[in-house]
């Protein structure tokens, strides 16, 4: 006997997954704004938000996996192919203009730490009106995509199975229930 509950199918994960990413790569910038406001910090929390950005981006990488093999939940749900299609699209553009912007900030990040003495004020807002210009567009591209997302769920009803056989609700075919006694 197991204590701990049965992991879910591959294809039923993008519910348990893609919430992380989001949360992670939208409070990023709050690390950023901390580094400008406590200057003899700036290090460790532009660090920080990069450390948030790499980690986001690669949730987002397993949230765009997780969400592809999943997408057979939504086929057949009446009004969900087109919703579903500009979700994809979205999450797939959100994942790699994070993958470019973490390359980007890795650099900027870099060139802090390379600096004999922490910057001052001025370098500080500079970076962070670079970090927070470039962080813009994919912002609100994954905003969109999670806004998708929901539609996806709360409008039209697409539901994934935790246990990756039939979602929750959805009748079985004659002759594939089970008797339980």
């Amino acid at each position: 006997m197991s204590i701990l509950p049965p992991l879910p199918a591959w294809e039923s994960l993008h519910p348990a997954v893609v919430h992380f990413p989001i949360a992670l790569l939208m409070t990023a910038p709050v690390f950023v704004v901390m580094g400008v406001v406590w200057g003899s910090r700036s290090r460790e929390m532009f660090t920080a938000a990069l450390l948030m950005l790499l980690l986001g981006t690669a949730g987002a990488w397993l949230a765009t996996a997780t969400g592809d093999a999943g997408e057979k939940w939504a086929k057949g749900v009446a009004g969900a192919s087109e919703v579903l299609h500009e979700h994809e699209e979205h999450g797939e553009l959100a994942r790699n203009l994070f993958t470019g912007l973490s390359l980007a900030i890795a650099i900027l990040t870099v060139a802090l730490w390379v600096r004999s003495r922490p910057p001052g004020l001025g370098g500080r807002l500079l970076a962070a009106v670079v970090w927070l210009g470039l962080f813009a567009w994919p912002a609100l591209t994954l905003a969109q995509t999670a806004h998708l997302g929901g539609r996806l769920v709360h409008d039209l009803g697409v539901r994934a199975p935790l246990s990756g056989g039939l979602p929750a609700g959805e009748p079985k075919e004659a002759g594939e229930a089970k008797e339980e006694r």
